[in-house]
């Protein structure tokens, strides 16, 4: 078939990878300049010398088991591209958890980390070990309804602010209150419980475009496949039995015919694009209810600064709710420049110069550094959906009974949270599902 892909995020990358595989006729088109969607290379000039940032701080773990398949797949090394090191939530102090290095027995690991928190007293402790047993217990399953706070009743209020808070909001991007518990579970599970090394923290040394997608669409281009930067696309429309994407008029043609489209690109965009499709409006109802949780990533100077390890947890300010981070990342660390700082802000609620002022507040109390030189501020609005308890995410197929316009994205129906790794697994399945179609649609075998 000859299938269109619209929207070269990580979920469009892995659409068109797998598809091209699968001998279909692949066009990818993106309507930026740069590859990576959400996650992608931030270019930019600062004081004389050129930095290739990122719109956003992502963190990768060992769970990720898909993503990092696929790296390997289009010729890269996770080992040389990501830092692995074991789950640690220490904050500057010295406060907080870090698991052992055990390439085993996770659930061991987990309880003598916990065992051995810095600042928590044997409370504090034997709590948490009673009811991640109990969690075990129940096959990490809970009301469909309940949040991450009310799952969490009854945990001592340290265990909540130094553990439970900043891991809840750096997998679902949503304050405990308002998280799911079982999307939670699911990812702790995961984590925890699936292959070795699961809840190891995979730091990235590169920018994000190169950590995936510039991969991906150099293997693209050696199969011969198309690949349109900076071409947004504007209609979708029946063509008898075919589908007709429709774009600028000056991009190299106005138009062109698809036996399939994937739709990769954010919820929103999609549901622009089936909007005159009136089978449509059941996947669109859903698409449309979704609510969004922004993420800020403030850059700033610390010149002669190293952190104590990449990546610190930050307690939040009393007085300046959603302008704080939660952690900070030393890019010096991770492949950047030295004394360079990246303070992560999820969920986040203010603009720009309030996360600023509370990131200087953050840094002069928490980290002993008096002033910070502003690099770039970037907030995205729609970062990710709000995880939210019970929350009917759209399908993949958009049409009732018709295969042929599929929806990929971390937004997707599917079991994780808005991540790379649910964004590639959505891909993935797409893709598989575009194979599918083909198969049912040659004709007999005659003799």
């Amino acid at each position: 078939m000859r299938v269109a892909v619209v929207g070269a995020g990580w979920a469009g990358c892995a659409a068109a990878v797998q598809a091209a595989r699968l001998g279909h006729q692949v066009e990818l088109i993106e309507a930026s300049r740069q590859p990576g969607g959400r996650a992608r290379r931030l270019a930019l000039e600062h004081g004389g010398q050129s930095l290739n940032l990122d719109n956003g701080q992502h963190i990768l773990i060992g769970a990720y088991s898909e993503t990092l398949r696929l790296m390997r797949e289009l010729g890269l090394d996770p080992q040389q591209d990501l830092q692995r090191a074991p789950l640690s939530l220490r904050f500057a102090d010295g406060r907080g958890l870090r698991l052992p290095g055990w390439p085993r027995w996770s659930i061991l690991a987990v309880a003598l980390g916990v065992l051995s928190a810095r600042g928590w007293g044997w409370a504090d402790k034997l709590a948490l070990l009673l009811r991640a047993r109990q969690w075990q217990a129940q096959g990490f399953v809970c009301a469909e309804q309940a949040s991450v706070q009310a799952l969490c009743a009854g945990l001592p209020p340290r265990v909540m602010r130094e553990l439970i808070e900043p891991l809840c909001i750096s997998a679902l991007n949503t304050p405990a209150e308002r998280a799911s518990a079982q999307v939670f579970l699911r990812v702790m599970q995961d984590a925890l419980l699936g292959e070795s090394g699961g809840s190891d923290l995979l730091l990235p040394l590169r920018d994000l475009s190169a950590l995936l997608p510039d991969a991906a669409l150099r293997q693209l281009a050696q199969s011969g496949q198309q690949v349109r930067l900076g071409l947004r696309v504007r209609t979708l429309a029946r063509a008898g039995a075919q589908w007709q994407l429709q774009w600028d008029a000056q991009q190299a043609g106005d138009s062109s015919l698809f036996d399939a489209v994937v739709l990769a690109c954010p919820a929103t965009e999609a549901a622009r694009l089936v909007q005159p499709l009136p089978d449509a409006a059941p996947w669109r109802g859903l698409a449309d209810t979704l609510q969004y949780e922004a993420i800020a990533t403030v850059y700033a100077w610390a010149p002669g600064v190293q952190l104590a390890q990449p990546m610190l947890a930050l307690d939040e300010c009393a007085d300046r709710p959603g302008a704080c981070a939660q952690f900070v990342f030393d890019r010096g660390q991770l492949g950047g420049p030295a004394g360079l700082l990246a303070f992560v802000i999820s969920a986040s609620t203010q603009d720009r110069s309030a996360l600023m002022a509370g990131v200087q507040e953050q840094a002069r109390q928490q980290l002993g550094l008096d002033r910070l030189e502003l690099v770039q501020t970037v907030i995205e609005r729609r970062a990710t959906f709000a995880c939210t308890p019970g929350l009917q995410r759209p399908p993949m197929q958009v049409l009732p009974g018709d295969a042929r316009v599929l929806a990929c994205g971390d937004y997707v129906q599917g079991p994780y949270p808005a991540t790379l790794e649910g964004a590639v697994r959505s891909g993935q399945t797409a893709g598989l599902a575009l194979g599918r179609q083909a198969d049912q649609s040659k004709p007999p075998l005659t003799v």
